[in-house]
């Protein structure tokens, strides 16, 4: 994987807060062997009480976002490369679909992504116009990880 390699070169390490996604952007991170090299951790906040105990942040700090949001990720990511003392937060939220609503009402096949580094933020948005749940974590995952491997080219 090219993102391990990039980290590597530049010794840097990520953390990942997964939503949508359901932990796999952290499981294809963690499919390269000697994944320690570059990942350090991280959660899938899927719910309120995960956020909470992820990212320890006062309920203040949500005030005015919903989730699925650029905002909501940047959050997110910011508060997992913090707690995690990691070099960069990748953060995905989003809405899969699948029969199921979205707390905030956020359409389904709609993530967000959110990549905070050093001297960066930057988020994007993915709509794939499907309610396929799989198909749309898939999507997202693959979303997350491309802009985040963007991000590390366009720094390098």
């Amino acid at each position: 994987m090219r993102i391990a390699s990039l980290l590597r070169t530049r010794g840097e390490k990520v953390a990942v807060a997964d939503g949508a996604t359901g932990g796999l952007i952290a499981a294809a991170l963690l499919t390269v062997p000697g994944a320690l090299d570059f990942f350090v951790g991280g959660g899938v906040v899927y719910s309120f009480r995960a956020r909470d105990v992820l990212f320890g942040l006062p309920p203040e700090a949500y005030k005015g976002m919903r989730g699925a949001s650029e905002e909501y990720a940047l959050l997110q990511a910011r508060s997992i490369r913090e707690n995690f003392s990691a070099d960069w937060g990748l953060a995905e939220s989003g809405s899969v679909g699948g029969g199921s609503s979205h707390p905030t009402g956020a359409d389904a096949g709609t993530s967000c992504a959110a990549v905070v580094g050093p001297n960066w933020e930057w988020s994007t948005v993915t709509e794939t116009g499907s309610d396929e749940r799989i198909a749309n974590m898939e999507a997202f995952t693959r979303a997350a990880l491309k802009y985040f491997e963007e991000c590390l080219n366009e720094l390098a």
